[in-house]
């Protein structure tokens, strides 16, 4: 499993990007950044979309993507809260046309939504893919995706505190999850149910309690401004709990 990240923070600049990952060249986790760097031959070898929640940093290249593939049909996965609020709020026939229906001059649907259950795993692709739900508005979920070979990433998505019933359902090799402020915000974090550093030790501390095990973390999902204080703060949790914890760019890769 080779995972592309396309985004990797939640604000967009001239080098930032809105999250976004991008597995073996086919399936999309989350569609913050899914056009601006990736050519449209690659935009054209996405077969499926992943969606943890409506936030519009995780949703905001939808249309964008749906405009640029008009000549086919591709598959957006979600719960069936995200995807009423993705056809209500944004996909909805005022702001962009709606679609999943023809419209214009598009003679068939664009985009086709499928709904995910939580904890129920479906094969997407070739992948197993199960919605485990995290702690974060609008309903969130992390997705745990295991490769036809076997492989296991377990993404969070947005989320605070409180991962210990989402970490009896996953059991990942790999981890990536995110950190969004420093320790010094870590009310502010809280209270936008978001990590920093420290719930992330503590969160990681309850996941090898669960599992017996840590596995290798990826960090995303971080405001720019307060990056070097992050990696800073998450590079003693890595010496501490003496597992490898990185922060990933734009346009990394990692290999499972």
């Amino acid at each position: 499993m080779i995972i592309r990240f396309l985004g990797t923070h939640n604000q967009a600049s001239q080098d930032k990007r809105l999250i976004s990952l991008l597995i073996d060249y086919i399936l999309v986790v989350d569609a913050g950044n899914i056009v601006a760097d990736l050519s449209f031959d690659e935009q054209r070898r996405i077969r499926a979309i992943l969606l943890s929640h409506g936030h519009y940093d995780h949703i905001r290249d939808i249309p964008a993507y749906a405009f640029n593939n008009t000549v086919r049909t591709t598959s957006v996965y979600a719960t069936p809260y995200t995807l009423e609020f993705l056809s209500s709020h944004l996909a909805d026939g005022l702001i962009y046309p709606k679609f999943t229906e023809k419209y214009g001059y598009v003679d068939r649907q664009v985009l086709q939504f499928c709904p995910l259950e939580h904890y129920i795993s479906q094969d997407i692709e070739g992948y197993r893919v199960t919605a485990v739900p995290v702690n974060h508005p609008l309903q969130a979920v992390g997705f745990e995706i295991t490769s036809p070979k076997g492989k296991k990433v377990f993404y969070t998505g947005d989320t605070g505190p409180g991962l210990a019933a989402a970490w009896q359902h996953v059991s990942p090799d790999y981890l990536i999850i995110e950190v969004t402020l420093p320790n010094r915000l870590s009310e502010q974090a809280k209270a936008s149910s978001h990590l920093c550093p420290d719930t992330l030790k503590q969160e990681l501390l309850e996941f090898r309690k669960t599992k017996g095990y840590l596995p290798p973390t990826c960090l995303v999902h971080m405001s720019p401004e307060y990056e070097k204080e992050i990696i800073k703060e998450a590079a003693a949790v890595s010496r501490e709990l003496r597992i490898p914890i990185r922060a990933m760019a734009e346009g990394d890769k990692l290999s499972i």
